[in-house]
C-alpha cells in the first residue's frame, strides 16, 4: 500500500513538509509507502474552463507542464492522498488552488480513495483553509481521514512547529487511522466487497 502526500508549499522543506513528514514517519512505521510530492515555487495557472480534459479525460491539457498530469498519475497509482497547505489569507495557497482546480476537474477517477488534508498557520486562518482542501474530496467520492482534532500545526518556521506537541500529535494519530482504514480497505477487497456502482450522474439547473 503507497500513500501520496501533496506538499502545496512553495517552500520544499517548510512548516507543510514538517507536518506531512510526520505523518509519512508514522504510516511508514506501519508498513505503508510514503511519496512527499511538491509543487514547487513556479506560477501555476488555474483551470481555463476549455474543457479539453473531458476529451483527453483524466489529464489537463496543459498539465504536462507544471506537473499537474503527473500527480493526477501519481493519486491514480497510489491508494491514499494527503494535502498538505500553508495557510494564506485564511485560505490555501494559490498556486495548490489552481494546481488542485485542474487535477479534480481532470476527471480522473479517485472514487473510494481514502484522503485528507493538513494545513499549517501560523497563528490564525487554518479552519477555512481547512475546508477548502475537504470540499475537493467530498465533491469525488473519497472517504474522509480523521484525527483526534482538526488536522492542523501552528508555528512560523519548522523547529517552531516540531514543538507543537499537540499538532505533532494530530498528524500522527491521523496516519494511525489512515493506514487502519488503508487495510479495512484492504480486507474488504479480499472479502469480495466492492465499491458502489454509481447511478447515472443527474445535474439540476435551478435557472427556471
Amino acid at each position: 500500500m503507497k500513500v501520496l502526500l501533496l506538499n502545496g508549499s512553495p517552500r520544499e522543506k517548510g512548516c507543510t513538509y514538517t507536518a506531512l513528514s510526520e505523518v509519512a514517519a508514522q504510516l511508514e512505521k506501519h508498513g505503508i509507502e510514503t511519496e512527499i510530492f511538491s509543487i514547487g515555487n513556479k506560477p501555476i495557472g488555474g483551470c481555463t474552463a476549455c474543457y479539453a480534459c473531458f476529451k483527453k479525460r483524466g489529464a489537463c491539457i496543459f498539465g504536462e507542464s507544471d506537473g499537474v498530469n503527473a500527480c493526477i498519475e501519481k493519486i491514480n497509482n497510489a491508494d491514499g492522498l494527503i494535502i498538505g497547505s500553508p495557510v494564506y489569507f485564511a485560505s490555501i495557497n494559490g498556486n495548490l488552488g489552481s494546481f488542485l482546480d485542474r487535477v479534480f476537474y481532470a476527471k480522473a477517477s479517485f472514487a473510494g480513495k481514502p484522503a485528507a488534508a493538513i494545513v499549517s498557520c501560523r497563528r490564525g486562518g487554518s479552519g477555512t483553509a481547512f475546508d477548502r482542501l475537504n470540499k475537493y474530496f467530498t465533491i469525488s467520492s473519497m472517504p474522509v481521514v480523521s484525527s483526534q482534532y482538526w488536522n492542523g500545526v501552528h508555528g512560523n518556521t519548522p523547529e517552531e512547529v516540531k514543538q507543537d506537541l499537540e499538532g505533532m500529535q494530530i498528524m500522527r494519530t491521523l496516519a494511525d487511522n489512515m493506514a487502519w482504514l488503508l487495510k479495512c480497505i484492504e480486507a474488504g477487497k479480499k472479502a469480495g466487497i466492492t465499491l458502489p456502482e454509481p447511478e447515472k450522474r443527474v445535474t439540476y439547473s435551478f435557472i427556471r
